[in-house]
C-alpha cells in the first residue's frame, strides 16, 4: 500500500498544511485513514484469535488459563489506566499542535520529557508490583483457590516488565499519529500477538503457560522497538530537565484528569470487580470472558476504532471552525461516520449472534477446551453482542467530545454508565452468576451512548437531515433477513455435514457466504448509501495505483 496524505510528516511545511490542500474530498482522505487502521486492526485481531486458540488448545479454559488472564490484567490495567487513556484523549491533540505550530525542535524536547517522566514514574511501579505480587493478586483474585494464586503471582513477575515497555510504546505511537505517520502504530498490535504466538511456540512444550507470559513480556518490547523505526528522524532523548516549567505536559496533564477519573473507576472498580466476581463464580469462568471478549473486540475494533481514529482529525479541525462557519460541516462528518459505523456493525452483530456457537467450536474446541466449555462461551459472546451496536456508535460520539476539547463530558457519563453496570452485575449476579457480567456489560453501553448522544444533539442542534433513523431501519432490516438466510443455512447443512475441521469450517462459512450476499442484495435493493460509499473509494484507489 502507498504512503497515504494523511501519513506524510516529510517536511515541516508540509506538516502545517491542512488536509485538503492536495484536492482529495474530505470523505477520501476520511476513508483512506479508516482503511489503514481497519487493515492493521484485522491484522492485529487475526493474530490475537490465533493466541487465543494457541491458549485454549494447549491449556484449555482451567487454572492455568485463569492465573495467566490475572497475571496479564494487572499491569495492562495500569497501562490503561496511566498512559494508555492518553492517545487520543490529551497525548494526540497537544503533539499535533506542537508538530504544527512550535516545529520540530520544540516537539522533540516534549516529547523527550514526556518519555522521562513516563520511563520514571512505571519503573518505580514495576519494582512495586514485583515485591509485591502475592498481595496484588490476593486483592484481585480474592477467595479463588490457592492454585491460582499462586501460578498467577509467578505469572505477574514475569509480566510486569511489560508495563514499562507497554508505556514507552503509548507515547512513540502518539508522537507517530502527530506526524501523521499512522502504519506502523496501526500494525503494532499485529506485532504483539505475534510475539506472543511465537514465543508460546517455541517454549510451551518446556515451560507450559509460563511460556505465554515470557511471549506477553516480548511482544510488548517488539513492539515498542517497531514504532522507533518510524522515528529514526527524530531527536529524542529521555530527559527529566526542569520538566514542570513545560507547558505541553501541563496541558496534557489537564485534558488528562477527567478521562482519567472515569478510568480509575473503570479499572480499579469495575474491571477488578468483574474479574473477582468471576473467579469467584467458577475455575474456568474469567476464561469464558475472555474468549468471548476476544470475539466481541474483533468487529469493534475494525469498525468502530478504525473509524473513529480516521474521522477524529477531521471532526478536531472543524470543530474550531463551527463558529465562523457554522455546525454543518461538522455534522456532515460526524453523521458520515456515525452512519458508516451502523451500516458495518449491524450485520456483524448478527451474524456472529447466530453463528456464536459453531465460531466458538471452531476456534476454540481443540485440545483441553471441551463441548461444555463452547455452550458456556457462546452464550456470554451473545450476550456481549447485544451492546455492541452501542459501543460502535458510542465510541464515535465519545470521539466528538474529544475533538471539542471536552474530556470532562464523557468521564461523567463514563461514571454514571459505571454506577449502572454495578447495580446490574450485583443484582443478577445471585440469578445469573457469570452471565450477570455480560448484560450489565451490555447495559452499560446502551446508557453511555444513550446519554452521550442526548447531550451531543443538544450541543450541535440536533442530528436532523443526517439520515441517521433510515440507514438505521434498512440496515436492520437487510440484517434481520440476512440472519434468517444464515440460520437457514446452518440447519439444513449441520444435520448432513461430516464431523471433523471440514464440517466446522462450512459451518461457519456457508451461511456467513451466504448471509453476506442477501445482505449486500437488500442493501442495494434499499439504496444504503453508505455502500456506495465504499464502493467509491476502493474505485478511486484501483484508479490511482493504476496510474
Amino acid at each position: 500500500m502507498t504512503r497515504a496524505a494523511s501519513e506524510e510528516p516529510v517536511s515541516e511545511a508540509r506538516m502545517t498544511q491542512p488536509e485538503g490542500v492536495s484536492g482529495i474530498p474530505e470523505e477520501i482522505s476520511i476513508g483512506r485513514a479508516t482503511g489503514i487502521v481497519a487493515l492493521g486492526n484485522i491484522t492485529s485481531r487475526v493474530l490475537g484469535l490465533g493466541r487465543e486458540m494457541l491458549l485454549s488448545d494447549l491449556f484449555g479454559a482451567g487454572i492455568a488459563v485463569d492465573a495467566f488472564n490475572v497475571a496479564v490484567i494487572v499491569p495492562k490495567t495500569l497501562y490503561d489506566l496511566l498512559i494508555g487513556g492518553h492517545v487520543n484523549s490529551a497525548l494526540v491533540p497537544v503533539l499535533s499542535e506542537y508538530a504544527m505550530q512550535e516545529g520540530r525542535a520544540a516537539l522533540w524536547r516534549l516529547v523527550s520529557l514526556l518519555l522521562g517522566v513516563v520511563v520514571a514514574i512505571l519503573a518505580v511501579l514495576v519494582i512495586l508490583l514485583e515485591l509485591l505480587a502475592p498481595q496484588v493478586i490476593a486483592l484481585v483474585t480474592g477467595n479463588a483457590v490457592d492454585e491460582i494464586q499462586v501460578l498467577a503471582t509467578h505469572l505477574l513477575r514475569i509480566t510486569t516488565p511489560a508495563l514499562l515497555f507497554l508505556s514507552a510504546f503509548a507515547v512513540l505511537s502518539g508522537l507517530l499519529y502527530a506526524l501523521r505517520r499512522f502504519t506502523l502504530p496501526a500494525f503494532a498490535g499485529a506485532v504483539f500477538n505475534g510475539c506472543i504466538v511465537l514465543v508460546t511456540l517455541l517454549m510451551a512444550p518446556s515451560l507450559g503457560i509460563v511460556a505465554m507470559a515470557i511471549g506477553w513480556l516480548a511482544g510488548a518490547i517488539v513492539q515498542m522497538g517497531t514504532q522507533l523505526l518510524g522515528l529514526r528522524d527524530a531527536r529524542i532523548r529521555l530527559s527529566l530537565r526542569r520538566f514542570w516549567q513545560e507547558p505541553g505536559l501541563r496541558r496534557i496533564g489537564l485534558l488528562y484528569l477527567p478521562v482519567m477519573f472515569s478510568l480509575i473507576i473503570d479499572t480499579l472498580v469495575i474491571r477488578l470487580v468483574s474479574y473477582r466476581l468471576a473467579a469467584q463464580v467458577g475455575p474456568a469462568s474469567i476464561s469464558y470472558m475472555n474468549f468471548a471478549t476476544t470475539l466481541v473486540q474483533f468487529p469493534h475494533g475494525l469498525v468502530a476504532t478504525a473509524i473513529s481514529i480516521a474521522i477524529l482529525p477531521t471532526l478536531s479541525r472543524q470543530a474550531v471552525l463551527i463558529s465562523s462557519q457554522g455546525v454543518d460541516i461538522y455534522k456532515d462528518t460526524l453523521g458520515r461516520g456515525l452512519r458508516l459505523a451502523i451500516v458495518l456493525i449491524l450485520p456483524a452483530c448478527v451474524g456472529l449472534f447466530i453463528l456464536a456457537s459453531v465460531t466458538v467450536g471452531l476456534l476454540f474446541e481443540h485440545g483441553s477446551f471441551t463441548t461444555v466449555d463452547t455452550a458456556y462461551t457462546a452464550l456470554a459472546l451473545r450476550l456481549y453482542l447485544i451492546g455492541l451496536p452501542f459501543a460502535t456508535i458510542d465510541l464515535l460520539l465519545v470521539f466528538a467530545f474529544y475533538s471539542q476539547q471536552d474530556t470532562l463530558t464523557p468521564a461523567i457519563i463514563g461514571v454514571i454508565s459505571l454506577i449502572a453496570y454495578m447495580v446490574v452485575a450485583l443484582s443478577l449476579m445471585p440469578q445469573y452468576g457469570l452471565f450477570s457480567l455480560m448484560i450489565a456489560d451490555s447495559f452499560k453501553h446502551i446508557v453511555h451512548a444513550s446519554i452521550a448522544a442526548w447531550l451531543l444533539s443538544k450541543r450541535i442542534g440536533g442530528f436532523r437531515g443526517q439520515g441517521l433513523f433510515s440507514t438505521t431501519f434498512k440496515t436492520a432490516l437487510a440484517a434481520a433477513v440476512m440472519g434468517g438466510a444464515a440460520v437457514l443455512t446452518l440447519n439444513v447443512l449441520q444435520p448432513i455435514l461430516p464431523a471433523g475441521l471440514f464440517g466446522e469450517i462450512a459451518l461457519v462459512m456457508a451461511p456467513l457466504v451466504v448471509g453476506a450476499a442477501v445482505f449486500l442484495e437488500l442493501a442495494m435493493l434499499l439504496r444504503i448509501p453508505e455502500l456506495s460509499w465504499i464502493l467509491r473509494l476502493f474505485s478511486i484507489r484501483r484508479s490511482r495505483h493504476s496510474a
